[in-house]
Formats: structure tokens, sequence, C-alpha cells
């Protein structure tokens, strides 16, 4: 019997610390990727008990605007009523949605964003290849809005009041893009143009632009953040949680045993 309630008691509290977050991501996939291509980062995050929502949107045939008004409000009403806060994971594209959107719109206190490869000053891809039909075609309306200059969507939106982490990569595996834009890049997006103003925190790995969601170091950079809005912490701050967990079991072996 002391055996039942001892293995009752240490799964209430496993549950309370994991399977009951009462906070939300959002995660927003790239310009013509689906959610699929999230799917490891937000198994990811589920294992570190946060509750997710990832679904595909038409990220090549609506304008930036449309998608932050009309599609980003049905995804933050997926997350649990009482959700405490509500961040953004996003890769490339999303990261500029997620900014339009925040323009208008709160989070609950706390809440935070962590945006892979951003084009947040605009692409130089977009610059040459905005007129042409192939580039039209595959990258719609959002591709017409990326360009560098100061006019473009990208670089009239405003400052948004929430912490922001910025991860971005140095390696590319398109070199023919790689050749259009100065400085480091990941293929698609310049280190330079990754950043923001108002960023807190901004990390350069060796990743390309298509798979940096995938890499493992970059998932635990975003996790942290999340949660502690860094991209690096000491290991003893990380592990804090699991030690509490420890030290319950002790106490509760002690009265059991």
């Amino acid at each position: 019997m002391k055996k039942y309630i001892l293995f009752l008691l240490l799964f209430l509290i496993q549950s309370n610390a994991f399977s009951k977050s009462s906070e939300c991501v959002i995660l927003l996939h790239g310009m013509g990727r689906t959610a699929f291509s999230m799917n490891s980062l937000e198994s990811y995050l589920k294992e570190n008990g946060f509750q997710t929502v990832n679904h595909s949107y038409p990220s090549t045939s609506q304008t930036i605007e449309n998608i932050s008004r009309n599609i980003i409000p049905k995804f933050i009403s997926e997350c649990n009523k009482g959700a405490t806060k509500v961040h953004f994971i996003t890769h490339s594209l999303g990261g500029i949605i997620s900014r339009y959107y925040l323009q208008t719109n709160r989070l609950p206190v706390g809440s935070r964003v962590v945006m892979l490869s951003p084009p947040n000053k605009g692409s130089e891809i977009a610059d040459r290849f905005h007129d042409s039909t192939w580039y039209r075609w595959l990258a719609g309306p959002p591709g017409q809005q990326l360009t560098t200059d100061s006019n473009s969507l990208p670089n009239r939106l405003k400052p948004i009041n929430y912490e922001v982490g910025i991860i971005t990569g140095r390696s590319s595996l398109e070199p023919w893009f790689s050749r259009l834009i100065p400085g480091e890049d990941d293929g698609k997006v310049s280190v330079e143009s990754a950043k923001l103003q108002e960023m807190k925190d901004f990390l350069v790995v060796d990743h390309a632009h298509t798979f940096i969601m995938k890499s493992d170091e970059v998932k635990i950079h975003v996790l942290n953040f999340i949660k502690y809005g860094r991209f690096k912490v000491e290991k003893r701050e990380s592990s804090n949680k699991a030690q509490k967990i420890d030290a319950k079991k002790q106490k509760l072996d002690a009265i059991y045993n």
C-alpha cells in the first residue's frame, strides 16, 4: 500500500512539473514549407513540458498582413485558456509574420519570441529576383514584400515589446544564392539581416537556412531562451527543476521507507 501511495505521489509530482505546463508555444514555419518542417522542434518542446501549436499556413498565396490578421489569432486561440505565457518560435518568414502580428496585438506578460534565420532587414534574393516569373510563382505575395529597401514591410515594422532571441546560420547549401548576399549567410539570409535592434540575445551557428530548426544544438538554445531569456545557461541552472523533483522523491522515500 505504501509503495502504491509513493508511486502515485511521484506520478503527480512529475505530471505537474512536465505534463501540465501553462505555457504554450506557437511554431511558425518558413516560406514554402509546412508544419512538418517544425515537427522535430515541436516534439522536443513537448518532451520538455510545453503545449504546442504547429500548423501549416498559406505562406506563398497570402500577404504577410493577411496571414498575421486572419490566421495567427486562430493558432493562438488553440492554446489552453489558462495559458500564462504564449511564445513564438519561428523560421524565416515566420519571424516577419510574428513581428507584424505583435505591432498591434499583445501576448501574456513573460512571453518570448525566438526567430530562426529571419530576414528582418529583407533579403537580397528578393531584391534580385522579385520581378522574375519563376520567383513570383514560387514565393507569391510575401516574396514581393521581403526586399531590403527602406520601404519594404520588414524595414517598416516597429520594435516589438517582448524578449526576442535570434539564431541564424553561417553555412550555405546554396552557393548560387550566397553569391548575391554580402557577408556571412546561411544560403538565404545574411547574418546582418537577421538582427533586430531590440533583440535580447543573438547567436550564429554553423547550420544552413533550410534545416537549422532540425539541429539538436539549436533546439537546446531555443528551449533555454524560452525558459530563461538567453541561449546559453549554466548546467546548474538548467537542471534546477530535476533537482527539485529528486529532493521531493527523497523526502517521500524517507516517509514511506
